[in-house]
């Protein structure tokens, strides 16, 4: 990633849940929390220190970096890559990932389809989607209370 690049998942704010669930993972669930009940984003040095991405690149380096990386991977036999990835991703099954993935999914399309999630979509209607998302993003509550 490079180090002035931008990650987050800005629609847990409103309109969205992540559908692959894989930060808690990746950060632990104190992180996790932190990004998602905020919706904040951060740059790429921040998300390589706390392991969210394995390196910060500057942006001019990147297509380099990423075929060293994919020379450095070819070197090493196809069976040894097959089971080293299925070692990992069953790991991550073990661990509940298919499950979680499947709930992530499920409030993906609810938080889409409350009174919340469908009041930002006319928003969005209304005065266009990118200042919808300026205004979502802003910090300051914008959806009507609801919960009433």
């Amino acid at each position: 990633m490079a180090p002035d690049a931008k990650i987050g998942y800005p629609p847990a704010r409103v309109w969205g849940c992540p559908t692959t669930a894989m930060w808690v993972y990746r950060i632990g669930a104190e992180r996790a929390k932190r990004m998602l009940l905020t919706g904040d984003l951060i740059d790429g040095l921040e998300a390589k220190r706390i392991g969210l991405v394995v390196e910060a690149v500057p942006e001019h380096r990147l297509d380099a970096k990423v075929k060293d990386l994919a020379d450095r991977v070819k070197g090493v036999p196809r069976n040894q890559l097959m089971m080293n990835k299925m070692l990992i991703n069953q790991a991550l099954e073990n661990m509940g990932l298919a499950g979680t993935q499947m709930l992530a999914t499920l409030f993906d399309g609810i938080a889409r389809h409350s009174p919340e999630g469908l009041w930002f979509k006319r928003r969005a209607e209304e005065i266009g989607f990118a200042q919808a998302v300026r205004e979502r993003d802003s910090g300051d509550p914008i959806a009507p209370d609801v919960s009433r």
